[in-house]
């Protein structure tokens, strides 16, 4: 047995309100973005590391990879150590026959010659002992782009100059180390070089 209505003006029985159209669920309400950094809306800068690259996404402020440049300059000191090891086998040879020679000559052969032999041994020695710190220079300062700062920088463009100038004293066979040293301040002293080793490390 039906009951009639009772309310004429309202929807038919197992009907909602809206005159048969279902009702719209609310919106979401947009998610919250991220609060701005340091560096950008991340921690690491303006994207999220490992989306560099991606288009459409935002590119941090300082590479995240060792820019080509740099690349180039790091295996530049590299030759330029091993250049210098060369160097530093001749030098120590050279050393070795002007000390034989020195010791061979007659006593009779003049104050001249003893002096000749003196001041070459005395340069040879100065030039194995300026091999030995460059060389070691040059490896220590490689090794250090991966992680180092504005210092490690600072001091690869301090070696390039005094290379440099160490290697017109030797022209023309200090050519290639003139040539690799202008080279390795140019690298270094670029934009990249800077953001490289300014980046911030966490």
């Amino acid at each position: 047995m039906s009951y009639p209505n009772q309310n004429p003006y309202g929807p038919p029985p197992g009907q909602q309100p809206g005159y048969g159209y279902p009702q719209q669920q609310p919106a979401p309400a947009p998610a919250p973005a991220p609060a701005p950094g340091p560096y950008g809306p991340y921690a690491g800068g303006a994207g999220m590391p490992g989306m560099a690259g991606i288009p459409g996404m935002p590119q941090p402020p300082y590479p995240m990879v060792m820019p080509g440049a740099v690349k180039a300059a790091r295996v530049m000191l590299f030759v330029l150590a091993g250049l210098n090891l060369i160097g530093l086998i001749l030098a120590v040879a050279g050393l070795g026959g002007v000390s034989k020679a020195s010791h061979n000559a007659s006593p009779y052969a003049g104050q001249d010659a003893i002096t000749a032999f003196n001041v070459g041994k005395g340069l040879l020695i100065a030039a194995i002992v300026v091999i030995v710190i460059f060389t070691a220079a040059a490896i220590t300062l490689a090794a250090q782009f991966g992680n180092g700062g504005s210092g490690v920088r600072i001091g690869t463009i301090v070696f390039g100059v005094a290379n440099t100038m160490l290697s017109l004293f030797s022209f023309p066979f200090g050519l290639v180390h003139t040539v690799l040293g202008v080279l390795v301040l140019v690298f270094v002293a670029k934009d990249d070089g800077n953001a490289w080793f300014n980046r911030p490390r966490y």
